[in-house]
């Protein structure tokens, strides 16, 4: 059912580690599990990382965001903003003009806020970016909470990846640790796509 996340560093990998990413349907990891995962990857700081092997790449704010002839020179035609409107993103569909989609997310960074109604339009945004044979750039203000959710979000939706398998394909090559609410969002989207399954 779900799609392997085949990478240059997978590829070369056994069965049994290939198996580790297609979907699962076991329990929901908890959150104390999830950021133990998380805290086991290695720490990156790249500007920008090509996160998923069809041309998602993502990036903090600083970098690369307002950036219009870098974006353009890495084929980009869609951009995901994950934290539109804040003071140190803004971001609008004027400002890449006509040859780059744009969609916003109002996010902000708190354990509090409710990231889950996003889930489901950002990752059709990325689909549609992905299968009209664009690139994507999603981004937040740094790089490792908001937009890691949804791309996370993204790779559950429409590759049947269970958030487990999801953040250890994105770590791969990017280091990322969304805050503890949004994780919470995350093992409820998880359990939900587990349970629709059984």
């Amino acid at each position: 059912m779900g799609e392997k996340c085949v990478t240059e560093d997978s590829k070369q990998t056994d069965t049994k580690e290939k198996e580790e990413h297609m979907c699962s349907t076991g329990e929901t990891p908890t959150l104390q599990e999830l950021e133990e995962i998380l805290h086991s990857a290695p720490r990156s700081c790249h500007h920008v990382d090509e996160v998923w092997p069809i041309n998602i790449f993502y990036s903090c704010f600083r970098f690369m965001s307002h950036d219009k002839f870098g974006l353009w020179q890495m084929g980009i035609t869609h951009v995901l903003n994950a934290s539109h409107g804040k003071l140190c993103c803004k971001g609008t569909d004027d400002f890449y003009g006509t040859t780059v989609k744009y969609y916003g997310v109002p996010a902000n960074d708190l354990p509090t806020f409710d990231l889950s109604p996003f889930f489901h339009p950002a990752a059709e945004f990325i689909h549609l970016a992905l299968s009209s044979g664009g690139n994507i750039f999603v981004h937040c203000a740094v790089g490792v909470s908001r937009s890691a959710t949804l791309v996370l979000a993204y790779l559950m939706i429409h590759h049947g990846f269970s958030l487990r398998s999801s953040i250890r394909c994105v770590q791969q090559k990017r280091w990322i640790f969304p805050n503890r609410g949004f994780l919470r969002q995350l093992v409820d989207l998880d359990y939900y796509k587990a349970y629709q399954l059984l």
